[in-house]
């Protein structure tokens, strides 16, 4: 799925307009990336198409650097200019369509450096 069919599902899924959707899909996989190690940053990217693996962060060789969901959320929604449950609709939908819709495992296994309430997001998906 590239990131505009990626884009389209966020929209419909999380009630948001389409440019709010992609921006949305950027800054989730810009911070999502920020936290990981090195390896998983990587690995993640492989998985991904070029297009949405475009919006990671540069790898590097350090380890993670987890934050809570709701820094994440905080700083995703100041990013955005959306509001805080906007934002987590949407991100919930952008972990759970990329997860069905990628191999997944490498998202499984690159969520699982980070708490474990961002794994609880693709699983409490309507």
């Amino acid at each position: 799925m590239d990131e505009r069919a990626l884009a389209a599902v966020v929209a419909d899924q999380a009630g948001l307009a389409k440019e709010e959707a992609a921006d949305l899909i950027r800054g989730t996989l810009e911070e999502v990336g920020k936290q990981l190690s090195g390896g998983e940053l990587r690995e993640l990217a492989l998985d991904l198409p070029e297009d949405l693996a475009g919006n990671l962060p540069p790898r590097h060789d350090g380890g993670a650097h987890p934050v809570p969901l709701n820094d994440f959320v905080r700083a995703l929604s100041r990013r955005t200019g959306l509001k805080k449950d906007e934002v987590t609709r949407g991100v919930r939908v952008v972990l759970t369509t990329l997860s069905q819709t990628t191999d997944g495992a490498h998202l499984r296994h690159a969520l699982s450096q980070l708490p474990a309430e961002y794994r609880e997001v693709t699983r409490t998906a309507a």
